[in-house]
């Protein structure tokens, strides 16, 4: 749940999204479900080049289980909240390994 609230924070900002088939795609995040599936609007490919067949579309649906990076804007990243939270979250799973 730690990336899924996290990502629920940066929704209206510009991430870049890298699939496992090596294509890149940035755009406006508009939502992510809890299954970390991402909704972007007004998208640009970052290799036109490559895939010139999506330079028309401008909104997309990316399952969770395609990513594999999100590169995030770095002046958004709280980088304190984000190490308490993973410790918190850490230390409930070794209390709590049910959970």
């Amino acid at each position: 749940m730690l990336f899924y609230s996290f990502f629920k924070s940066l929704v209206g900002k510009e991430v870049t999204v890298e699939l496992k088939n090596d294509l890149a795609i940035t755009g406006t995040l508009h939502s992510v479900d809890q299954y970390l599936n991402i909704k972007l609007n007004d998208i640009f490919v970052t290799e036109q080049d490559k895939y010139p067949h999506l330079l028309s579309v401008k909104n997309c649906f990316i399952r969770g289980s395609v990513v594999r990076y999100v590169r995030l804007p770095a002046e958004e990243i709280d980088h304190q909240l984000l190490q308490d939270t993973a410790r918190k979250e850490a230390e409930s799973n070794r209390t709590n390994p049910t959970a």
